[in-house]
C-alpha cells in the first residue's frame, strides 16, 4: 500500500470499524449492580441521604431529612490501552492481519467498566462508602424511632471466598459508575508525526476516564462464611429487615447473588435444585437470580 493520508485514512475507517465491534462484544454486566452516573469536571460529590427515601403519612409538620453536609467523594481517573503497528507492514500490504487486533482492542476496553465495578464490589469489606464505615461492615450506624442509635451489619466474617447478595431493583443501585469520558478510538497515523519518524510505527489507542464506588449500603450484603444454606438465609432475611432512620421500613428485598467460579456448585445447591437430598422441597429454590463472575475469582 502507498503511504499517503488518503490510503491512511481508509485504513483507520476500517480499524474504528473493528475497534466498534469489539466494544459490542463487551457483557457490560457491571449494569447489574451499579448506576451510571455522567460526571462533568474532575470529581463527583454525592451529598447522600443517610437512607433511602420513603413516604410516610403527614401527620403535622413535614419531617425534613437532611443531606449529609461531608457527602461522598469519587475521583475520575484515566484508562488507556495502546498498540503499535510497523510502518513497513502497511507499507507491504499485511496490515489485514491485525483487523482482529483491533477487535480485541474494543473488546479490552469495552469490559474496563466490569473490570471496575465488580473489583470494587470485592473491595467493600475494606473501602468505606458514604457512612464512613466500611461498605461492608457489622456496625453502620441507624437511628430508631426513639431517638436512640443502633448499628446494623450487612456482612457476614469469615475465611471463605466472598458472595454478594444484592437488591438490584430500582433505580439506584448498590454501586455507582461515574463516566467522565466515554471510550474513545484515537489514531496516531500522520506519516509526519514524530513517533512515525523515530520509531517508523503507527499507534492506535483507546481511552476513557471514569470511576466507580459506592451507593446504599442497605442495598448489599457481603459475605466471607461459607456458602450454605443457612448462611444464606441469614444474609436474605437480614437484608430485608434493614429499616431506616425513624423506624421506616424500606422493603429492600434481595434480587440476585453474586458469586466467583469457586463458589459456584454452592450457590446452585441452594438455589438451582427444586428438591434437597432427602427428597423434600427446596425453599430457596430461585428465590433470587444467580450471576457467576469471573471478575469476582
Amino acid at each position: 500500500m502507498i503511504i499517503n493520508s488518503n490510503n491512511l485514512k481508509l485504513l483507520t475507517t476500517g480499524f474504528k470499524g473493528n475497534f466498534t465491534s469489539g466494544l459490542a462484544l463487551a457483557a457490560s454486566a457491571w449494569k447489574l449492580i451499579a448506576t451510571e452516573v455522567p460526571s462533568s469536571t474532575a470529581e463527583n460529590l454525592y451529598p447522600w441521604l443517610k437512607n433511602l427515601p420513603g413516604m410516610r403519612e403527614w401527620i403535622g409538620a413535614r419531617q425534613i431529612k437532611n443531606v449529609e453536609a461531608q457527602g461522598y467523594r469519587l475521583v475520575n481517573k484515566p484508562w488507556e490501552d495502546t498498540i503499535a503497528i510497523k510502518r513497513d507492514t502497511i507499507s507491504d500490504d499485511q496490515f489485514g492481519v491485525y483487523a482482529p487486533v483491533m477487535t480485541l482492542l474494543g473488546e479490552a476496553a469495552g469490559k474496563q467498566p466490569d473490570e471496575l465495578v465488580f473489583k470494587t464490589l470485592a473491595e467493600g469489606f475494606t473501602s468505606n462508602c458514604f457512612d464512613g464505615q466500611f461498605f461492608f461492615d457489622t456496625d453502620h450506624p441507624v437511628t430508631q424511632a426513639d431517638g436512640t442509635e443502633i448499628s446494623v451489619s450487612n456482612m457476614q466474617a469469615g475465611a471463605s471466598p466472598a458472595w454478594y447478595l444484592l437488591d438490584t431493583s430500582g433505580v439506584m443501585k448498590p454501586l455507582i459508575f461515574q463516566n467522565r469520558e466515554k471510550i474513545t478510538f484515537t489514531a496516531k497515523d500522520n506519516p509526519e508525526d514524530d513517533r512515525v519518524f523515530m520509531n517508523a510505527e503507527f499507534t492506535y489507542g483507546a481511552h476513557s476516564r471514569n470511576a466507580a464506588g459506592y451507593g446504599f449500603w442497605q442495598k448489599a450484603f457481603g459475605s466471607k462464611a461459607p456458602l450454605i444454606a443457612a448462611n444464606f438465609e441469614a444474609a436474605y432475611d437480614a437484608m430485608c429487615a434493614v429499616k431506616g432512620d425513624g423506624g421506616a421500613k424500606l422493603g429492600i428485598k434481595p434480587t440476585h447473588l453474586f458469586v466467583g467460579s469457586s463458589n459456584r456448585a454452592a450457590a446452585e445447591a441452594i438455589l438451582k435444585k427444586a428438591n434437597l437430598a432427602g427428597g423434600e422441597s427446596n425453599t430457596n429454590y430461585e428465590r433470587v437470580k444467580l450471576e457467576v463472575m469471573a471478575w469476582l475469582d
